[in-house]
C-alpha cells in the first residue's frame, strides 16, 4: 500500500468540508467587516463596527435571552428528561407496551416541522384552539393569547419543539442502555441496589458518552433554532420571541443588511463553539474514567 493511499480516502471529505464548512466561515467572518446589501457593487469596510452595533443592540439582547431559554429547557426536557424515559421503557415493569410506547414518542420526530408549526398554530389559536377550549371549559374565561402575547409566545415555540424533537433523543438513549450488559444490573439487584439506585449507578454512567453528544447536539439546536419560531410566530409579537437565527434572516433578507447579519452568524458560531467546548471539558468525552 502506497504512503498516499490514506490521503486519497480522506481527500474527498476534507475537499467537501472545505467548499460546503470552512470556506463558508472564513468568507462569513470576512463579510462581517463591512456593510453592504445583496446586490451591492461595492462593499464598504467597516472594520469591528457591525460587531460593536451588534453589542449595543436591545433585540440581539432579547434574541440571546430567547436562545437560553430554549437552551435550558431543551436540555431539561430532551436530554434529562429523555433519559428518563429511555430508562423506563427499558425497565421489565412495562416491557409487554415498551414497542408501542417507543413508536408512540418517535411519532414526531417523522413529522416535519413545517407541519407541526402549522399543526400547533391551531392548537394555540385564541379563540379555536384546542388548549383554550379546553380551558374555557374548565371554566377559564380569559386565557392567554399564547403565540399572540409577548410573555407567552417564546414558550408556546419552545413547547412545540420539545413534542416535536424529544422522541429522538429518546431513541439514542435507548440504543445505548440496550447495549449496557445485563450482567451489572443483575449483580446490583442481588446486592440489593434498588431501581433509582441502580439509575444513578449504573445507566447514568453508561451512557455518559451519549449524553454528551445529546448534549452538544440540544444545546447547539437551541442557539441555531430558526424553523420552529420563524413559521410559529416569525419573531413576533414585536421581537418577543425572536432568536438570534431569526434575527440574522431579518437582517439579511428583510433589511438588506448583510454585513450586519454576518456578525451576527459569527456570534452564534462563538456560542455554539464556547459551548460546546465547556461541555468537553465537563465531560472529559473520550476519556477512561
Amino acid at each position: 500500500m502506497s504512503k498516499m493511499t490514506p490521503y486519497v480516502y480522506v481527500f474527498p471529505c476534507m475537499l467537501l468540508l472545505g467548499i460546503f464548512v470552512y470556506i463558508p466561515l472564513v468568507a462569513n467572518f470576512y463579510y462581517s467587516l463591512f456593510s453592504f446589501s445583496a446586490l451591492s457593487p461595492m462593499k464598504l469596510f467597516v472594520g469591528m463596527q457591525n460587531f460593536r452595533t451588534l453589542f449595543a443592540d436591545s433585540v440581539v439582547g432579547t434574541a440571546l435571552i430567547n436562545n437560553l431559554w430554549y437552551c435550558v429547557i431543551s436540555v431539561a426536557v430532551q436530554v434529562f428528561l429523555a433519559l428518563v424515559i429511555a430508562a423506563l421503557l427499558e425497565d421489565r415493569l412495562i416491557s409487554r407496551i415498551s414497542t408501542v410506547l417507543r413508536t408512540t414518542y418517535f411519532l414526531p420526530v417523522l413529522i416535519s416541522m413545517t407541519v407541526v408549526a402549522l399543526l400547533f398554530s391551531f392548537v394555540y389559536h385564541p379563540k379555536i384552539g384546542l388548549i383554550n377550549a379546553a380551558l374555557k371549559a374548565f371554566g377559564m374565561k380569559n386565557p392567554p393569547a399564547w403565540t399572540g402575547d409577548p410573555k407567552t409566545a417564546i414558550f408556546s415555540s419552545i413547547i412545540m419543539s420539545q413534542w416535536h424533537s424529544t422522541g429522538y433523543t429518546t431513541m439514542l438513549f435507548i440504543v445505548t442502555i440496550q447495549g449496557i450488559s445485563a450482567d451489572l444490573y443483575e449483580a446490583a439487584e442481588i446486592d440489593g441496589a434498588g431501581r433509582l439506585q441502580r439509575f444513578f449507578h449504573i445507566t447514568v454512567p453508561q451512557v455518559r458518552e451519549m449524553m454528551f453528544v445529546t448534549m452538544v447536539t440540544t444545546i447547539t439546536g437551541a442557539f441555531l433554532v430558526f424553523n420552529d419560531v420563524y413559521i410559529l410566530t416569525q419573531g413576533g409579537p414585536g421581537n418577543a420571541s425572536t432568536t438570534l437565527a431569526v434575527y440574522m434572516y431579518r437582517n439579511a433578507f428583510n433589511l438588506d443588511k448583510m454585513g450586519y447579519a454576518s456578525a451576527i452568524a459569527v456570534l452564534m458560531l462563538i456560542i455554539c463553539m464556547a459551548l460546546a467546548l465547556i461541555q468537553n471539558k465537563a465531560f472529559r468525552s473520550g476519556k477512561e474514567d
